[in-house]
């Protein structure tokens, strides 16, 4: 649904990718899926590749990380449940 945008928020907006810290980030949000995944958690490979991508902009100097984005990028998380689940609780009433 987002396509180029979603690429480049992660890739530029967050923080300045280098192909070191691209691998990093990949391994990282990789290790963390597994781990979930082992523990029979459900994770979203998009919010671990985030965070992983924020850690490795924060491990190279905090002020690296764009915080705004970061901010509205945790902002969409935290209210895409609810609401979600508000919509379609809704749908169902007027459906049925």
């Amino acid at each position: 649904m987002g396509g180029w945008r979603i690429v480049k928020t992660m890739g530029t907006r967050i923080t300045k990718l280098r192909p070191f810290g691209g691998f990093c980030a990949e391994t990282a949000g990789g290790i963390s899926v597994m781990i979930a995944t082992s523990m029979g958690i459900p994770v979203s490979t998009t919010h671990t590749i985030t965070g992983a991508i924020v850690g490795v902009g924060a491990a190279n100097r905090l002020s690296a990380v764009r915080w705004g984005v970061a901010g509205t990028i945790v902002w969409a998380w935290i209210l895409t449940i609810p609401m979600s689940a508000a919509i379609a609780g809704l749908t169902y009433l007027i459906l049925r």
